[in-house]
């Protein structure tokens, strides 16, 4: 049993290490990531020193946090197209794009609940 509670702590310890890997790097070479987390960071601002119930802050936050999954997710699929297609291409584009939208849909998502709360 110790020898598994050893090899999850270690696997554990390996996903962290590599989940801020990866956030490190997308922070150094993604300004639209590092503009996101400082909206966000101004959204949880906000969030907290307004009269809003535990849930609707929880609702801004964790669609905060989605968004930074977004950008975080299409980031590493433009990566991906870049190797597999370096020229031009219609699809690498259209993936690119799609990936792009979902990052906007997300943020649309934040800025819907934004609104909600501070009008009902």
């Amino acid at each position: 049993m110790w020898g598994h509670i050893s090899s999850e702590t270690r696997r554990f310890a390996n996903t962290c290490r590599w989940s801020w890997q990866g956030w490190t790097a997308a922070w150094e070479t993604e300004k639209s990531l590092r503009q996101w987390t400082l909206v966000n960071v101004a959204s949880v601002a906000l969030a907290m020193s307004l009269d809003l119930t535990a849930a609707e802050r929880a609702i801004i936050v964790a669609l905060g946090v989605l968004i930074l999954a977004a950008e975080l997710f299409n980031t590493a699929l433009e990566e991906v197209v870049d190797v597999a297609m370096p020229n031009p291409n219609p699809g690498a584009k259209k993936a690119k794009d799609c990936g792009s939208a979902g990052v906007a849909l997300t943020a649309i998502a934040a800025g819907i609940a934004w609104g909600v709360i501070l009008v009902f």
